[in-house]
This record gives structure tokens, sequence and C-alpha cells, in this order.
């Protein structure tokens, strides 16, 4: 049980972040991450190895997600709906800034093409090497380097075209 924990506690917050950046909802990554653990301790008997725990979990996240989006169409844009209330006036200018900030990078990321959305996802939300990343994909690491450095140069043209 210790074991399980232990997995649970290395790599909730990679899981959690690579499936908000999938869903951009808050909510709904914190379901699929429950789930994705609650189906890994399920199956943790088959796996083999063959990637790192962190890339097996993304993949169960990334079933997950795909198949909840198949069943419920969610709102990309759950973040400008449903802004979060404002607690210290003081600095509620900078916090809007930054919150605003965030979601445009998130949503300049939800508009990117694939594979170049999922690897700047799982590269900057998941922290996953690009070796991990070339091999979720059965590429290898160079490919994984360049599909990121399009992805982040797609994603730094549209938000630069904004502003």
């Amino acid at each position: 049980m210790q074991d399980l924990d232990r997995i649970y506690q290395d790599n909730f917050i990679k899981v959690y972040r690579y499936t908000l950046s999938m869903s951009g909802d808050p909510h709904l990554a914190e379901d699929i991450t429950q789930e994705t653990f609650f189906k890994a301790m399920q199956k943790l008997d088959g796996f083999r190895g063959d990637c790192s725990l962190t890339t097996w979990l993304c993949r169960i996240a990334r079933n997950l997600y795909l198949n909840s989006k198949s069943r419920q169409k969610r709102s990309q844009d759950y973040l400008k709906e449903h802004p979060p209330e404002m607690v210290n006036p003081d600095s509620a200018e900078r916090e809007l800034i930054r919150k605003e900030q965030a979601s445009e990078i998130i949503a300049a990321m939800q508009r990117l093409e694939e594979p170049y959305k999922e690897v700047f996802s799982l590269r900057s939300f998941s922290d996953l090497s690009f070796k991990e990343i070339g091999r979720m994909f059965g590429k290898n690491d160079s490919w994984a380097r360049v599909t990121y450095h399009r992805a982040k140069l797609k994603v730094k043209e549209e938000l630069k075209d904004e502003y």
C-alpha cells in the first residue's frame, strides 16, 4: 500500500497538469486524474515497464479524457466564463492580469494542431522528458524536441499577434 501512496504522491501533480492542459477545466482535470490513479491501481500488475510510470499514467489520463470528451462536449474556455473571485483587493489587478495571461497561453495552446498541442502539453505541464514524449508517439527524442520547439514558436507567434 505504501508503494501506491508513493506513486500517487510522486505523479499526481504531473498527471493533473497534463489533464488540465487538455481540458482547460480544473474540475474535469481533477476527476480524470483521480480516475487515472484508480484505473492504474487496478491495472498495476499489467504495467510492463516499456515506458516510465509517469508516461503510462499520462496515457491512461489521455484515454480517459478522450472518452469523457466523446460522451460530453465541454467548453474549452471554462476559465473565461467562470472567473474566480478576487480575495485580496490590493493584488487583484496583478492576479487578474496573471490569470488572463495564463488563460491566453492555454487558449493559444488549445488551438494548436496535433501533435503540437499534445507534445506542448506533455512537456510544459507534465514535465515529461523528450525521450518519454517521443516514446509515447512511437518516435525518437529529436522528433519530440523539434515538435515542442515548433509548438512553442506557434504559441508565441499567436500571442504576439494578439498584442
